[in-house]
């Protein structure tokens, strides 16, 4: 069963590396989100590396870095690792150095695959090996066709990501995944992979970027790529950065600054479980609770559980019980066996209203507010790792089904009514 992990150490002194996405992470659009820059500029002064993943495969990589830049953040291109980047140095892992290989694709795939030392070809004629099929807004019929025609001819098919939909200034529209689509039904083929999130290949070549500029910069002998373990892949998408995290291996990071709000992370299946969250970038900076079983005392991976009609979650000093129809959140005391209203808990979500967080401006986390919360998410921790549960036990579950979301609805209106904006509510 997923849980939650705690951590006693700051996460940025916990992980050497963190993977992070940049749309509603590090901006939105063109503007950044608040304490973003200077969350990373900390993370980065006590020894964290920081690596920028993006699955947009049409903007350079230098581009990026420019927008990062007028943030204040000290980023170089190498640390941004776009979808086209992955891609190409996934096909020079397939194909022999130097064999063709169709792009079709913005400049900036087409430069990327001549860097990872693979021939660059634009016709059928010159019988390329391998197809690498990206976005961007000039694509053609023409270009597709070609793609199709190779990969009928028995070139291995890669693409850059497959999201369905790209949001533009007027709307949302097809993203790279419905052209993918376009050459699927053309040929009957499947990619072989694909270089974007939800799949992994971003966080492993992330890796290996960064194996190799610590071996450019500081030694003449190769470096090896930071463990995964040691890896915390950070994002606000649970079907994107979460999931690639799952498949990969890697600790994640939940930011609670872009797609994400509490009902969707309550009712999230096991692929998509964050192992923390916070409300934003300076979640790198502080501990984090463990999420405890109470009312059998075991700990939140399930392990010897009885088939009890009322469970109990408590993470930091936030209590959920869990009974027929309902979640309720409590205040734990000092104590587990006394409870204090509910009353008590919403003077605290009072406090937030006012204004109050405990976290101050310069991004330290070093106080805690009346609920024992140093980012006032506990009460969300405990909650998700309560549906979890149910989730995950469906034959001894006590909320099952249309039930439990009905409880999470209701929980959610109660605690979370703006949905992501979950500052004024802890």
């Amino acid at each position: 069963m997923s849980s939650w992990l705690a951590s006693e150490q700051p996460l940025c002194e916990a992980y050497q590396l963190a993977l992070v996405d940049l749309d509603g992470v590090v901006y939105v659009g063109k503007l950044p989100i608040d304490y973003a820059a200077s969350a990373l500029i900390e993370a980065e002064q006590h020894g964290m590396n920081i690596e920028y993943t993006t699955n947009n495969s049409s903007r350079y990589q230098s581009v990026v870095a420019e927008q990062l830049q007028s943030f204040h953040l000290p980023v170089e291109p190498w640390q941004v690792i776009t979808s086209s980047v992955v891609a190409a140095r996934m096909v020079a892992h397939h194909v022999p150095q130097g064999s063709p290989v169709l792009a079709v694709g913005a400049p900036h795939l087409q430069e990327e695959v001549e860097r990872a030392g693979l021939k660059l070809v634009h016709t059928i004629e010159e019988h390329p090996v391998a197809v690498i099929q990206g976005w961007y807004p000039e694509i053609t019929w023409n270009e597709l066709a070609t793609a199709a025609f190779a990969v009928e001819q028995g070139a291995s098919y890669f693409v850059t990501n497959r999201d369905l939909t790209i949001p533009r200034e007027h709307g949302v529209a097809p993203g790279c995944g419905s052209l993918i689509q376009a050459v699927i039904n053309a040929t009957g083929v499947e990619p072989v992979d694909s270089a974007g999130k939800p799949g992994s290949a971003m966080y492993d070549e992330a890796r290996g970027l960064v194996a190799e500029h610590q071996t450019q910069q500081y030694t003449t002998q190769g470096v090896e790529p930071i463990a995964i373990r040691q890896c915390l892949a950070v994002g606000d998408r649970l079907d994107t950065d979460i999931e690639a995290a799952n498949r990969g291996g890697y600790d994640s990071l939940l930011v609670l600054t872009g797609v994400t709000d509490a009902r969707m992370l309550m009712l999230a299946q096991p692929i998509l479980r964050p192992t923390y969250v916070s409300r934003d970038l300076r979640g790198l900076l502080g501990a984090h609770h463990a999420v405890q079983r109470l009312d059998d005392g075991v700990s939140a991976d399930g392990a010897q559980t009885g088939h009890s009609t009322e469970r109990i979650w408590q993470c930091g000093r936030a209590i959920v019980r869990v009974s027929v129809h309902r979640l309720q959140a409590e205040v734990a005391p000092e104590t587990r066996e006394a409870y204090t209203s509910r009353e008590a808990l919403a003077s605290t979500h009072a406090a937030f209203a006012d204004g109050s967080d405990s976290i101050d401006n310069a991004g330290s986390m070093d106080n805690a507010d009346s609920m024992g919360n140093t980012d006032g998410l506990d009460l969300l921790r405990a909650a998700s790792q309560a549906c979890w549960y149910e989730l995950d036990h469906a034959q001894s579950a006590v909320l099952k089904g249309s039930a439990l979301e009905e409880a999470v609805d209701h929980f959610v209106e109660q605690w979370y009514p703006n949905g992501r904006d979950l500052r004024n509510y802890e």
